[in-house]
């Protein structure tokens, strides 16, 4: 980019679509692996039902603040990047 509020060229575009695409990817992996992590004894051993709820909800609450802190921080990194660059 030319200066601030300047054009973007073609290959900054699809720099920026392909960084926006890795960063969703990698955050939905990252937060299947801990939902599964954390919730997975709930599904694959007989629990309590009290536990298993604890369990599942506890895996969707840090499997959602994992996507949301893992693309911001591609997102933040990319852009950082392309400014010093």
């Amino acid at each position: 980019m030319d200066g601030y509020g300047g054009r973007r060229s073609r290959a900054e575009r699809d720099a920026a679509t392909v960084e926006i695409g890795y960063a969703l990817v990698s955050a939905v992996f990252a937060a299947a692996v801990v939902f599964g992590a954390v919730a997975g004894p709930a599904v694959l051993f007989p629990l309590p039902s009290g536990v298993a709820a604890v369990l599942r909800g506890a895996g969707l609450v840090l499997a959602s603040v994992l996507f949301l802190v893992r693309v911001v921080s591609v997102l933040v990194r990319f852009r950082a990047g392309g400014r010093a660059g």
